[in-house]
């Protein structure tokens, strides 16, 4: 079976037969080469028909799509470190300060 999934510049692919998932970095159609980047960094270069001979689907970034980039500014990460509220962080300090209080009116 081959794929009739298109390469596009900045997608994130799987390969159904490996299990492995890569991002398309560079699409020269002209040449007929598509760079794909390995989610360890590796980079390799396959030609258009070797592309479609692939079994491959389209999928969404990993939550960590970084791994594989070297040279990016944290800012450019649309997502936070952690998913806590303003009140998850305050949490342990309000009952922290509550103990306090308690033990300064003792």
């Amino acid at each position: 079976m081959t794929s009739t999934v298109d390469p596009v510049l900045g997608a994130w692919y799987k390969h159904l037969d490996k299990g492995y998932e890569f991002q398309v970095v560079a699409y020269d159609e002209t040449d007929g080469v598509v760079e794909i980047q390995h989610y360890d960094g590796d980079v390799e270069a396959l030609e258009l028909n070797d592309w479609y001979q692939m079994k491959l689907e389209q999928i969404e970034p990993p939550e960590d799509w970084s791994g594989p980039v070297d040279d990016f500014e944290s800012d450019d990460v649309d997502y936070s470190e952690t998913d806590m509220s303003d009140d998850d962080w305050n949490e342990g300090l309000d009952e922290w300060q509550e103990r306090r209080s308690r033990n300064d009116h003792d």
